[in-house]
Parts: structure tokens; sequence; C-alpha cells
């Protein structure tokens, strides 16, 4: 039998096919409180033709209507790259127990970059962070993808 990828692996696979399809190259997977997989997608928005149909707003919505409620309290987040300011607020939403994600984002980043959501006192939920996982990997998809469209 051959060993299961770790999740983080399966959202870089996910930003592959992002990256293949035309879409920004970032892939975000969903695990239960068990480290099972409940959702898996890369960024969707040109393909859709949807500004918010990112990678982790896609599994969000999966998890959620998998488990058939809005908190994921016992989920987790890996996503190849730090979540924007819209991602942010709806892994504050769901509850999710940890993120993981890939490369920082200086420009575009509302994690640990730009309005840090989840440090304002305003915020109701603030999931465990964990950056840099995998970081040089997903950063070189990133810098692939755009130099080839420069």
């Amino acid at each position: 039998m051959t060993p299961h990828p770790s999740p983080m692996k399966l959202a870089l696979a996910e930003a592959e096919a992002a990256a293949a399809r035309g879409d920004v190259p970032v892939g975000a997977v969903l695990v239960d409180g068990e480290g099972r997989v409940l959702a898996a997608a890369g960024n969707r928005v040109e393909a859709d033709h949807d500004p918010t149909a990112h990678a982790e707003m896609l599994v969000l919505r999966r998890g959620a209507a998998q488990m058939g409620t809005a908190k994921l309290a016992e989920c987790d987040l890996y996503v190849t790259l730090e979540p924007c300011a819209m991602c942010a607020a709806a892994i504050g939403f769901a509850r999710l127990r940890r993120l993981y994600f890939g490369a920082y984002d200086p420009k575009g980043g509302a994690v640990e970059h730009g309005p840090r959501l989840f440090d304002q006192p305003t915020t109701h939920h603030r999931p465990e962070i964990y950056g840099g996982i995998e970081e040089g990997r997903a950063a070189e998809l990133l810098r692939g993808f755009f130099q080839t469209r420069r």
C-alpha cells in the first residue's frame, strides 16, 4: 500500500492543477479532527469566472456541506499561500481549529501581513496558525506562474 501524501502535498498538487487551467496556483485541503480529507481544491477564479472561488472558500463550502454544519471547529485547513482577507474571515467564521499555510504573502495576505485579521480585537475566533509549511515549493509555483505571464 502506498503512503497517503500529507495534506500540504495534496494542496500543492491542487495548486499545480489550478496553474494548468490558468488560475493562480493556490491549493487547499480541509481535514477533519481525525486527519481525514474532507475536501481539496485549487483556485477556480478564472475557470469559474467567480472572484470568490479561492481554494480556501471552495474547501470550506464543500466541508461544511459534507459535515452538515457551518462550524468546522474540529477541522484543520492546509493552504499553499497565506490567506487573503476574504478567506481569513471565512476561516474565522468557520471556527477552524488550525490553519497551516505555505508561502507568506506580504502583498495580499491577511494573517501575518496586511490587516492581520486574527490579531484584531474584534475577531471572534483565532485558529492556531502555522506558516511556512512547504514554503519553498509553494513560492516557486507562484513565481513560475507569474513569470510565464510577464
